[in-house]
């Protein structure tokens, strides 16, 4: 008779192990994972504010392992993606990497992610949430394959301004060679990595591209690596403090994929997000040309921008009011911190025309939750520009050891 124990039925266990959570578990405290693309990842493993401070003076990991992969290759794969997103994908060399976005035909945002030139018909596509069918539906036409990988690919964000210290350490050796958005094969002790410097913190960092065999050795030899440099794994919380002080935008939290949205006027454009400089319009056609095309002729309604709040209570969800208009509302705020590196009260929010321009004040509507009672302030909020943090380490190349 066999002794093996019985699998347990998928939906009983329905979310995936990446391969780094061995090590996450034994490492982190509260027992906090949270649901990423069908894995289970951490959300804090000590306190947020250790973590959080470690991206900024030290060395992090964070698993990206549920970041989505798909490949592209094929005789049209760089006519095909240069149709889907909005930048002119001619433009990017082989081994380096560029942001992106993808919109539908009215200009709406699909979603962001990041592409990866591997060669000069192969791509690889990284982005927060599954878009095979959209991927599809756009390749029609098109002598292209379109695969997913993900689970063929772990992945570890390296950040922090030990961080290519550590990496050198670690045995990849011309690292800090390696320019922001640039590729990098590497060999350590056998084992293949690609890295990409690349990131969500807007500070020095790097992306470690792996078969899911090597992950746990990576991790472990790492962890060695950087044992003089403070080095530590954080959670998505941290993650969330970092990316933004840096300006960064998250899907689900500062605009909704125009694929989810059912109410009419909660899409946004590129250029509603402030992110007019990925739209090219010396390219040949993309999808939502047209629609972006007009709404540049005619300017944006609304835009996305910084802010920089009076006191320091953030303004978490916060409702915006014209300064001059007394309680007419012009917009709601969509991230909200307290920075401890900046020291000041900021927050990304969506606020109408003309109330977005730069140095523009409006009012915060927040609430305090204080010992179960609720509190109301109203605070100044001053329009500016972001990135709110953006430290020269990050550009540096080769980055100053630490």
């Amino acid at each position: 008779m066999s002794s093996a124990r019985p699998i347990p039925p998928h939906f009983r266990k329905p979310l995936l192990e990446t391969p780094f959570h061995e090590r996450a578990r034994e490492l982190q405290q509260h027992d906090h994972f949270v649901a990423w693309a069908g894995y289970s990842t951490v959300d804090v493993f000590t306190t947020v504010e250790q973590e959080y401070f470690a991206v900024r003076n030290a060395t992090t990991l964070y698993d990206l392992t549920p970041m989505v992969k798909y490949r592209v290759t094929g005789p049209e794969a760089e006519r095909y993606l240069n149709r889907l997103v909005t930048r002119d994908v001619r433009k990017l060399k082989v081994g380096r990497v560029s942001y992106v976005v993808w919109c539908n035909d009215s200009g709406h945002i699909i979603d962001d992610g990041t592409v990866f030139r591997l060669g000069p018909q192969d791509f690889r596509i990284c982005t927060a949430e599954r878009q095979l069918d959209w991927f599809s539906d756009s390749a029609i036409g098109f002598d292209v394959a379109i695969d997913e990988v993900t689970s063929d690919i772990a992945a570890l964000s390296v950040q922090g301004p030990t961080s290519c210290f550590v990496l050198k350490r670690f045995g990849l050796d011309g690292v800090e060679r390696l320019r922001p958005f640039e590729l990098g094969e590497f060999t350590v002790g056998g084992r293949p990595l690609l890295a990409s410097r690349t990131g969500f913190t807007g500070d020095l960092g790097y992306e470690l591209w792996m078969r899911p065999e090597h992950a746990l050795s990576v991790w472990d030899e790492l962890m060695t690596a950087g044992s003089t440099r403070g080095i530590r794994p954080i959670g998505s919380q941290a993650l969330n403090m970092a990316r933004i002080e840096a300006g960064f935008l998250l899907p689900n939290v500062d605009f909704v994929s125009a694929e989810h949205t059912v109410r009419v006027g909660r899409d946004r454009t590129p250029l509603e997000l402030g992110l007019g400089w990925l739209v090219d319009f010396e390219k040949p056609h993309f999808n939502g040309r047209r629609a972006l095309l007009a709404q540049h002729a005619q300017g944006v309604r609304r835009l996305l921008v910084g802010l920089d709040v009076a006191g320091n209570k953030p303004a978490h969800n916060a409702l915006l009011y014209a300064e001059e208009a007394g309680e007419r509302e012009v917009g709601s705020v969509t991230s909200a911190m307290w920075s401890p590196t900046c020291k000041r009260n900021i927050a990304l929010a969506i606020i109408d025309a003309p109330h977005y321009r730069v140095g523009a004040t409006v009012w915060a509507d927040i609430y305090l939750n204080r010992e179960l009672v609720w509190e109301r302030r109203m605070a100044a909020a001053r329009v500016v520009e972001r990135p709110f943090f953006a430290p020269e380490r990050r550009r540096a190349t080769p980055p100053a050891d630490r």
